[in-house]
């Protein structure tokens, strides 16, 4: 199994039900506006599906983790497969700096926000995702966060995606600890 660079388990638990994960990633901004923003681009790295971007627009995701990376999806996963569409709606939008929305997952009960701030030719992305009902989903969003960001930063830079879910399964872990400790 590949290593995961400690550096990538970064994501800090910032209150009770909030975790808050930083990348540096390369840039301009508005390219990475629309891979967070468009389908085609978003699909990539984390999900296909529309947004409506204004507050009260429609969130659309559709999870295809079998199209991210070369690994096999793990059989307690696919039930998951098959990318039926989960709805969130914007909270906020100014793009190309800031998008926050409901997250579709657990039905809207959470929210994630992505900031960006260009830092030369990079870009520094700020994700923040608040309510979280308990240390179980704090680790395994945080986890699956960083795994999507991880193969985010690969298509952003040219390169082969990293393993999803062997990737994902070691920030399970880090994380596990991590946020025992913290």
């Amino acid at each position: 199994m590949q290593k995961v660079p400690s550096e990538m388990s970064a994501g800090i638990k910032v209150a009770p039900d909030t975790v808050r994960i930083e990348r540096h990633l390369p840039g301009p901004v508005e390219r990475l506006w629309a891979y967070l923003t468009e389908s085609e681009k978003r699909r990539q790295w984390l999900a296909a599906g529309e947004m409506e971007l204004f507050a009260g627009g429609r969130v659309e995701l559709r999870f295809r983790h079998h199209e991210l990376s070369h690994e096999q999806m793990p059989d307690r996963y696919r039930d998951a497969a098959s990318g039926e569409p989960m709805y969130g709606e914007i909270i906020a939008c100014d793009p190309p700096r800031l998008l926050t929305f409901s997250w579709p997952g657990d039905n809207g009960r959470s929210e994630v926000t992505f900031e960006l701030t260009p830092e030369g030719e990079d870009v520094c992305l700020v994700v923040t995702h608040r309510r979280l009902p308990d240390m179980e989903g704090m680790i395994s969003v945080a986890s699956g966060w960083e795994a999507h960001l991880g193969i985010l930063e690969d298509r952003l830079s040219g390169r082969q995606p990293r393993g999803f879910w062997s990737t994902h399964k070691q920030l399970k872990e880090e994380y596990a600890k991590q946020f025992a400790a913290g």
